[in-house]
């Protein structure tokens, strides 16, 4: 009976010993928000130990304001992410003590889970019951940054917390995240490690939670240059003779080669693109970037299903069949519509390059990341 409880013992011991490590770093600017951190470190360890028991947990502190005021939310993130490649973490809290603004409007916090990195306005969350209101939006950061929605504290809310599915895909996310972190954790490196089954579901999930359908919607430039190159193509009857006459490969290729165009003037122009810091950090750069590749792609195929359908309508309401047949001198069909929609929305797309290189970085940035950002009146638990 001994011997069996001590090989429990030892089996217990040998479980806790394998844990691997994973660090939510803190990162604070002086003042209040580094007295709150040194203040919430240990609470902190406790809650997430509680919550995510299948990891060992650290919560690192570094004293660093990232950046002088003024300065975007969008710019702390960056150097936030900067700050936890070096020191490879696995993901990372800004305490600052700056407004914070996501598409113009104020927010008490936001998170990104792409880049692992969330922020929170300590002055943002009230005069009152600061320290209890930042336990609470860091508890709520680390699901966004784990990629779950985040949504106001209830009996439901605590329900769908202790969903088998919910928590099994969170520990899923997170034990891909650690071994990230976790040297010769995988016999390949780079993009090539990409393509195990983990990895996948963990892009698959970065990708998701970037909501790329809505990408289009934030670039305002973009779209804007679109509808212009499709209303002047439209009225322009030398078009519709070309799409009358172009082999359908063609105008494929011109789709692929327009979507393809405007994805990489947004990930070019505008720095999306990460190099690693050092060797150590490969994989996770390799994955930021595939995700980053991925939603943009995804985003810009939408706008380009977007204009299509445009372009349809448009050419169905404005063109009658008669003037068709008059400049193709062919009978117009439906299918010659198509194909005229067709050509329109790749022309309007190539627009959209050039008007995605007119966007600010920050408003690129802001639409091609989920920057889960929450007005004040919505924090999970505040009054």
């Amino acid at each position: 009976m001994n011997a069996t409880a001590g090989k429990s013992t030892q089996g217990a011991d040998q479980l806790t010993d394998s844990k691997r490590r994973a660090q939510l770093a803190l990162i604070a600017a002086p003042g209040l928000p580094h007295q709150l951190a040194l203040e919430l470190a240990e609470p902190l360890r406790a809650t997430l130990a509680e919550r995510y028991p299948y990891v060992d947990w650290e919560v690192p502190i570094l004293p660093d304001p990232l950046v002088a005021p003024p300065a975007s939310a969008t710019e702390v993130v960056a150097e936030a992410r900067r700050r936890l490649l070096d020191r490879d973490w696995e993901l990372a809290v800004v305490l600052t003590d700056l407004p914070l603004r996501i598409g113009g409007r104020p927010v008490v916090w936001h998170a990104s889970p792409t880049h692992g990195v969330a922020v929170v306005s300590v002055p943002a969350i009230g005069p009152v019951g600061v320290r209890r209101g930042l336990e609470r939006a860091i508890s709520a950061l680390v699901d966004a940054l784990l990629g779950e929605r985040v949504t106001e504290e209830s009996d439901e809310r605590r329900e769908r917390a202790r969903d088998a599915r919910r928590a099994r895909r969170m520990r899923r996310w997170l034990d891909e995240l650690v071994e990230l972190h976790t040297e010769d954790s995988h016999p390949d490196t780079g993009w090539v490690s990409l393509a195990s089954p983990g990895r996948l579901r963990l892009l698959a999930g970065m990708v998701r939670a970037n909501r790329p359908w809505r990408v289009a919607l934030r670039l305002y430039k973009a779209v804007v240059a679109s509808l212009a190159a499709i209303a002047f193509s439209l009225v322009t009857p030398d078009v519709w003779a070309i799409a009358d006459r172009l082999p359908t490969s063609r105008l494929l290729a011109l789709s692929l080669a327009s979507i393809a165009t405007t994805a990489t003037t947004l990930i070019v122009a505008h720095g999306l693109w990460e190099r690693a810091p050092n060797q150590h950090t490969r994989d996770e750069v390799a994955l930021f970037n595939a995700a980053t590749a991925l939603t943009v792609l995804i985003g810009t195929s939408v706008l380009y299903a977007t204009l299509f359908g445009l372009a349809l309508v448009g050419a169905l309401l404005l063109l009658p069949s008669s003037l068709l047949e008059a400049r193709t001198g062919n009978t117009a069909a439906f299918a010659d519509y198509v194909r005229l929609a067709w050509l329109l929305s790749s022309l309007a797309t190539f627009g959209g390059a050039l008007g995605a290189g007119l966007e600010s970085s920050d408003a690129v940035r802001e639409a091609a990341y989920a920057y889960r950002g929450e007005e004040e009146r919505a924090l999970p638990g505040s009054a």
